[in-house]
């Protein structure tokens, strides 16, 4: 049989329970509703209380009732008579709850009268119930008498001006089997306690020796019996089976666990008598406590008969109390009732290692972990204390508590702002992590040790949730799952103990581990001090399964660049160059080259200086010849494709260095590499292709053209290498760099540049430009670098103007406007140099494509307008007007004029960019409205009126770049020459002009030397040189 609970009832489920079994169960039911139900009444409610505490304790008998196996010969009808009174009590306190402000006090007083009566006939029924039904369990039978009798002599009464305060229930005197008196039993959890404590009589307890604790309760009783509150109840240490006199110690008052006889016949507590024996020790005779007569001799005899009696009495007693606490907590109809339930089960545990077996088993933990959602806070801070006891010590009992329970419930009361109530829970869990069984549940439930390492780091307020936070820790390392979840977490020490001490198979384990789990920056750091020398010894053993742990961690942690410099102290690179290159991997059963290429280039792109560093004992370094041909060669041998993957990062980083570059590019050329490099772009591993473009960019200085020829002879390229993307969020790494490496090989070849168009690839280009510009290039991580890529691939076109096909595309096109509004609708400065350069390339080609005007019809005369002086005298003829830099017929499109693009005031916005880089680009733009092709005077005068000496002034003073500084001297002289006495004017009157003529007279190349030098000669600055000298 079991108990099911739930917020408002409980059930008493048996097998086959007949008709008595639903009796009793509908009558518990209906009990536990109205016990429920009068703790919400707030009128009289202390007789309220009193009608709740007669039924509940009807609960118990009835019970046993149904659990006899002496039925009673009228037990339907006796419990049929109860559950007609039961339902009248029911509907009685169902009007006061629905109607208590509206009812007058005639008819409460009609009610409670009612009652009274509903509460001695239920005694009358109890009395009917004889006490062989019980069998042997004499103390059952005294109980039913006890609560009949109390119940037939219930007085409810109700005063117009005071309440009439019902007398509490005290404890009674039991009666025997013969109906005389007996010594006194007190019923347990009685709900009705008002009379103060100081009152009651003396009455001995056996439990009183159990070592008091600091927890909640035990302050929260001793202030509930100080105050005589009316929901306080009665010590837990009270019995249903009566107490007989011999049980009790005549000095301590208290039920003996170990009595012992003297001379006298007297017995008594061993520990008490042995303190008066020696009390008494100085004194010339010794006498008796309690018969006073003279002791001869101090000899203690063991009471076996009265200790064994003793024994079994409690354990009788204990049975039934535990019956009475499961009923208890399956109604919990108030606080103070599972608070002393929860109590006496805790006794009851502390008492008998057994007892706990006997809780368990029935029924009792289901209700325990309901009462863990209980709303008060002492109800969960007791339930875990008595949950911890049940699992104390004992493996199996542990089992069973946590199998029957969330402990995910228990990991979030961990977080509580209830000290209590955190403690409780640490030491539950601290008792369950005690079994290794359990070690891994625990560590699985989600967030549990992430809370226990916040406690163990964070909370260093509350010592003792540190210190238990701990021990749980400890506890659970016993699953290197749950060291593998505290690295995740953040405590990494288990895992480091294991991996630095442990033996070969658990540095193995931990290794693999560390391959697998993510973990932060600071945690990949912190690993890579203390671990690093670990990792040497494991790649140095021969199990292969231990060297494949270490150089899957090692591959983890040589990610985060700033391991890099712990990694190489360590011996990290020497390790990995031996096992790329000098291994003879065959004679293996693992093939490593693939990790230890990876932990290479890791290390190298962590910006390690490498061109020193020794990698072998034969005096290679990194930088040297040897590694590139050993690269090289196995590039060129269809090694797999993740290993020539990581083999081309080691050569990108190796191209860095000036002198390792170099050797690549002698390499490349010697073997013609450059045929396998142009072949991996169509890799269809796409990783592959992205480094072997990342390689040849690198290369694209050097062997440019070389790579075009063989870019071109490659089939589907290069047309394969542009493809617009369906949105700009789906711009993948791939296309960024596939248009960069178009971009950065040579401008001006040619080949590719019709490559490229007679491939239609420009349609395409320019729309996915569009489509950048109007949702924004930070739409995608590589967006940025797919709109540079575009935008060098159509300057290049620029840079061969003089082929027709490459002229018709730019007018076809009107890249002018194009790149005009690149130059400041972008945030990236790549693009508006980019965009700056192709408009100078564009703009030197003007003066070329400007030819004269011709002369027009007047139909066209509302499309140009003409100045009366330039009109040749028919009204019906005339004549378009030129462009005053160009001195012909000009557009943005056709002749690529900056004029008419509206371009001149954007690049001149771009001289106040801070990238120099930037502001040349503009600055070359500008000074090819002011070459020898154009009209200079009318440029300077055109430019003037845009305020464009005032910018070019700024770039001299702010900019020291050579090539910038000379550009910006230039155009000064230019207006100086051009711009007559206001230029001369406006130039003399900076103040800080001469101070930057000087130092590039002084330190500038032959060039920038002598333009500074005209420049100061002409401000009168220096003296000017006459032929007569």
């Amino acid at each position: 049989m079991v108990i099911s609970s739930s917020s408002s009832e409980w059930t008493w489920k048996k097998e086959d329970s007949g008709p008595i079994g639903s009796l009793v169960q509908s009558l518990l039911v209906s009990i536990s509703e109205i016990t429920a139900t009068v703790a919400c009444i707030n009128i009289e409610q202390e007789i309220f209380l009193e009608l709740g505490s007669y039924l509940y304790r009807t609960s118990p008998v009835l019970m046993e009732l149904q659990t006899t196996e002496i039925t009673p010969e009228d037990a339907i009808g006796i419990l049929q008579s109860l559950s007609k009174n039961v339902d009248l009590a029911k509907n009685l306190v169902g009007k006061c709850q629905k109607g208590s402000h509206s009812i007058s006090d005639p008819e409460l007083g009609s009610i409670m009268e009612q009652l009274e009566e509903v509460i001695k006939l239920m005694g009358e029924e109890l009395r009917l119930i004889p006490p062989s039904t019980f069998g042997d369990q004499e103390y059952a039978a005294i109980t039913v008498r006890s609560v009949s009798k109390e119940m037939q002599n219930a007085c409810f009464r109700v005063c117009k001006t005071q309440i009439t305060r019902p007398t509490a229930v005290q404890p009674r005197a039991a009666l025997s089997l013969e109906e005389q008196p007996a010594l006194t039993e007190r019923d347990l959890y009685s709900i009705d306690f008002s009379t103060d404590i100081s009152q009651l009589p003396d009455m001995p307890h056996h439990m009183e020796d159990i070592p008091k604790t600091k927890s909640y309760r035990s302050q929260r009783n001793h202030e509930n019996m100080r105050n005589g509150s009316l929901k306080n109840m009665p010590p837990v240490n009270q019995y249903m089976e009566p107490l007989y006199e011999t049980f009790f110690c005549p000095l301590t008052k208290n039920i003996m666990e170990d009595p012992v006889t003297i001379e006298s016949g007297v017995t008594y507590e061993r520990k008490a008598i042995t303190e008066w024996l020696e009390s008494c020790s100085n004194s010339a005779q010794i006498c008796c406590p309690v018969t006073g007569q003279e002791l001869q001799s101090k000899g203690l005899s063991t009471n076996i008969a009265l200790k064994t009696t003793i024994e079994e009495w409690k354990e009788r007693n204990e049975a039934t109390r535990i019956k009475v606490a499961r009923a208890a907590l399956s109604l919990a109809s108030s606080e103070t009732m599972v608070l002393e339930a929860l109590d006496d089960l805790l006794t009851i545990c502390r008492r008998k290692p057994y007892n706990k077996v006997q809780i368990r088993n029935v029924g009792m933990l289901p209700l325990l972990v309901k009462l863990l959602e209980y709303k008060d806070r002492n109800v969960r801070c007791a339930t875990l204390e008595v949950l911890r006891e049940l699992a104390e010590d004992d493996d199996e009992g542990k089992e069973m508590v946590a199998k029957g329970m969330d402990i995910s419930t228990i990991i979030k009361m961990l977080s509580s702002n209830d000290q209590p109530i955190r403690h409780a829970s640490l030491l539950f869990l601290l008792e369950l992590s005690r079994s290794q069984s359990l070690c891994e549940k625990i560590g699985s439930v989600t967030g549990g040790i992430l809370m226990l390492v916040t406690i163990k780091y964070n909370w260093s307020s509350d010592v003792f949730a540190l210190e238990k936070a701990d021990e749980i820790l400890k506890n659970l390392e016993t699953s290197p799952n749950n060291i593998k979840r505290m690295a995740e977490n953040g405590y990494l020490e288990p895992l480091l103990h294991h991996l630095i001490e442990g033996c070969e198979e658990m540095k193995m384990e931990m290794g693999s581990y560390l391959g697998e789990i993510a973990l932060g920056h600071e945690s990949k750091t912190y690993i890579a001090e203390r671990a690093s020398p670990a990792f040497v010894k494991m790649l140095h053993t021969g199990n292969t399964l231990t060297k494949k742990a270490a150089f899957k961690a090692l591959e983890q942690f040589s990610s985060y660049h700033p391991n890099g410099k712990a990694l190489v102290e360590a011996g990290i690179v020497e390790i990995m160059v031996e096992e790329i290159f000098t291994r003879n991997i065959h004679n293996e059963a693992m093939n490593s080259r693939k990790e230890a290429a990876a932990i290479l280039g890791n290390l190298l792109e962590s910006g390690i200086e490498f061109e020193n560093l020794q990698v072998n004992t034969h005096g290679h370094t990194m930088g040297s010849d040897y590694i590139v041909y050993s690269i090289i060669h196995m590039l060129k041998n269809s090694t797999p494709e993740d290993l020539n993957t990581n083999l081309l990062r080691i050569l990108l980083c190796l191209a860095r260095s000036p002198k390792s570059i170099a050797t690549i590019v002698s390499v490349v050329k010697e073997t013609e590499a450059s045929y396998t490099l142009i072949e991996l772009i169509n890799s269809p591993h796409e990783e592959l292709g992205i480094a072997s473009m990342k390689l040849l960019i690198s290369l694209s200085p050097y062997l440019g053209h070389t790579l075009v020829e063989r870019l071109c002879k490659t089939r589907g390229l290069p047309e394969n290498l542009i493809q617009s993307p369906a949105e700009t969020f789906q711009i993948t790494e791939k296309q960024a760099v596939s248009a960069n490496f178009l971009a950065d090989l040579p401008h001006q070849n040619l080949t590719l540049n019709l490559a490229l168009l007679s491939n239609d690839t420009v349609p395409t280009i320019l729309q996915s430009i569009h489509q950048m510009q109007r949702s924004g290039a930070r739409a995608s991580r590589y967006a940025s670098a797919y709109l540079e890529g575009l935008v060098g691939i159509i300057v290049r076109f620029t840079t061969t103007l003089y082929e027709p096909q490459m002229l018709f595309l730019a007018r076809n096109y009107n890249l002018t406007s194009v790149l005009t509004e690149l130059l400041t609708k972008t945030s990236s400065d790549k693009v508006q140099r980019l965009s700056a350069t192709g408009l100078k390339n564009l703009s030197s080609e003007s003066a070329n494509l400007s030819k004269p005007p011709e002369i027009k019809g007047t139909k066209f005369k509302k499309f140009f307008s003409f100045p009366k002086s330039l009109s040749f005298g028919s009204p019906k003829m005339k004549k378009i007007q030129a462009c005053l830099v160009h001195r012909g017929a000009c557009s943005s499109q056709n002749t690529f004029c900056l004029v008419e693009a509206k371009a001149v005031e954007r690049l001149l916005a771009c001289l106040e960019h801070e990238n120099a880089k930037v502001v040349e680009a503009a600055l070359s733009a500008i000074c090819t409205l002011l070459d020898e092709k154009v009209d200079v005077d009318k440029s300077v005068s055109l430019l003037s009126g845009v305020d464009c000496i005032q910018h070019v002034l700024n770039v001299a003073k702010e900019h020291s770049e050579e090539g910038l500084r000379e550009k910006s001297l230039w155009v000064i002289e230019r207006f100086l020459m051009k711009g007559g006495d206001t230029s001369a004017s406006y130039i003399s009157q900076d103040r800080l002009l001469p101070a930057t003529l000087v130092s590039a007279f002084h330190h500038g190349d032959g060039t920038t030397k002598q333009m500074a030098e005209k420049i100061l000669r002409h401000l009168n600055k220096m003296p000017k040189v006459t032929t007569n000298f």
